[in-house]
């Protein structure tokens, strides 16, 4: 009788007893070695052999990095750039951005029909507040409160002008100052001109420097409604009458046009 065996140790005679076959062995065979084989491997990595001989060897390529859209291709040390990357991989770049749709689609004929969309309730509010709201008209006054007012202060004689049609008073006002006081009565003429009247208690070397300025200069004298009145320079393209009595100073100055200056100096009587 014979000791027992390791159950991983193979007995010597391996002849099987009682005339049966031989067992087929269990261990897989060691595969041939093929001739010409490339022995293809990093250094620590296990060796990887070609299928055939004059096949190239396949070399592993590690994962490339996706460029992202709008930074700037970079390519390695073997000049493989994003594209040839992507090719490899598999990997789709990125499309471009899209440009704004619409921005250069607009021809100058869509423009000026846009400005006109607008123009036109522009323009008829205009005409609206010209036509039927008097836009155009200047705003008047009544001047009898303020002539009421000097001649209940009793200053100085108080004249009201009788101007005919087509003459708009604009502005009426009493004021009195440290040196006397003074009615300024302001016209817009039948031609559409400026024109003031004053009437005053201040002096003379005092009022007329503040009326008509530094640019005031006699000019001559002139017979309206039988009374000798001085004219003047005044500022820009005005000019002046000028009317010097004992108790006040009468003054007419405005752009309006000689004659107008002329019938409003006589309308005071």
């Amino acid at each position: 009788m014979e000791p027992a065996q390791p159950a991983d140790r193979v007995p010597a005679d391996q002849t099987p007893p009682d005339d049966r076959p031989p067992a087929a062995p269990t261990g897989p065979p060691n595969p041939p070695r093929p001739t010409g084989a490339a022995h293809v491997g990093g250094e620590d990595g296990p060796a990887r052999s070609a299928g055939t001989v004059g096949e190239p060897a396949l070399v592993e390529r590690g994962p490339v990095a996706p460029v992202s859209a709008g930074e700037p291709a970079l390519t390695g040390p073997s000049g493989v750039g994003p594209a040839d990357a992507a090719a490899e991989t598999g990997e789709r770049p990125a499309p471009p951005a899209a440009v704004e749709a619409g921005r250069s689609d607009r021809s100058p004929k869509d423009m000026a029909l846009s400005l006109l969309v607008l123009l036109i309730p522009i323009a008829l509010l205009l005409a609206f507040y010209r036509g039927f709201l008097g836009g155009d008209q200047p705003t008047t006054v009544d001047p009898a409160p303020a002539i009421e007012q000097a001649r209940a202060a009793n200053a100085f004689p108080v004249s009201a002008p009788g101007l005919g049609d087509g003459w708009r008073t604009v502005s009426a006002s009493y004021q009195v100052a440290e040196r006397g006081s003074s009615l300024r009565l302001g016209y817009l003429t039948p031609e559409g001109r400026g024109a003031q009247l004053v009437q005053s208690s201040v002096p003379p070397e005092r009022l007329l420097p503040t009326e008509l300025t530094d640019q005031g200069q006699p000019q001559g004298q002139t017979d309206l409604g039988g009374r000798t009145w001085q004219r003047y320079t005044a500022r820009g393209n005005e000019q002046a009458l000028v009317l010097l009595e004992p108790n006040r100073t009468v003054i007419v100055v405005g752009d309006a046009r000689d004659n107008e200056l002329r019938h409003l100096a006589t309308s005071l009587g």
